[in-house]
């Protein structure tokens, strides 16, 4: 998988190489991936983003493709390393396995509507000192969807005041990130 097109296929073909059939992880990763794929691709249509259906669909595929690395039991996650690592730890998964940048990227940048140097800093958060916030349409795209759909409880899509209100326990700093990207998405009114 060295060229720089990945479809959504291949990345199901991908995930399958670390994620068994008929597992609860699985499933979940699948069920979740699939829903923030749909509700990106709903966006970029709705928002007229002009962003490639397939590239939309396989970083929504892929973007938590580290969860398996993390230790989240009640998500079925029984590997070592802290959940707030699951997309550096992702992101490096898909760049060793040849995978393309904008794919690992996107990986890289979700995680908690992005995060900073400075956050990452003051938190004490064990991940690299460096800025995670989501760059491009298609990663900032998939971050904000990926917002409205958890891996836990009914996995339905959160309404919006939910996930402001989340975000706002989990990363208050975070706040005006998401606003902003509400605001990029802001034709979508579905929300």
């Amino acid at each position: 998988m060295r060229s720089n097109r990945v479809t959504p296929a291949q990345a199901e073909t991908f995930i399958a190489w670390f994620y068994e059939p008929g597992y609860d992880l699985t499933d979940i990763l699948l069920l979740h991936s699939r829903s923030v794929g749909a509700l990106a691709l709903d966006i970029s249509h709705v928002c007229m983003l002009g962003l490639d259906d397939d590239d939309v669909m396989t970083a929504s595929l892929l973007h938590d493709i580290g969860i398996f690395l993390t230790d989240a039991p009640g998500i079925h996650c029984y590997g070592h390393e802290p959940y707030i690592r699951h997309g550096v730890l992702g992101a490096a998964l898909l760049r060793s396995q040849g995978m393309p940048e904008w794919i690992a990227r996107v990986a890289e940048r979700h995680t908690g509507v992005g995060l900073t140097c400075a956050q990452i800093r003051e938190k004490g958060l064990p991940l690299p000192e460096a800025d995670f916030v989501p760059e491009t349409l298609l990663e900032k795209l998939v971050c904000y969807a990926d917002k409205f759909y958890s891996k836990s409880g009914d996995m339905q899509r959160k309404k919006f005041e939910n996930v402001r209100a989340s975000i706002s326990r989990k990363f208050p700093e975070s706040l005006e990130r998401f606003d902003a990207l509400h605001k990029l998405f802001s034709k979508y009114n579905a929300l």
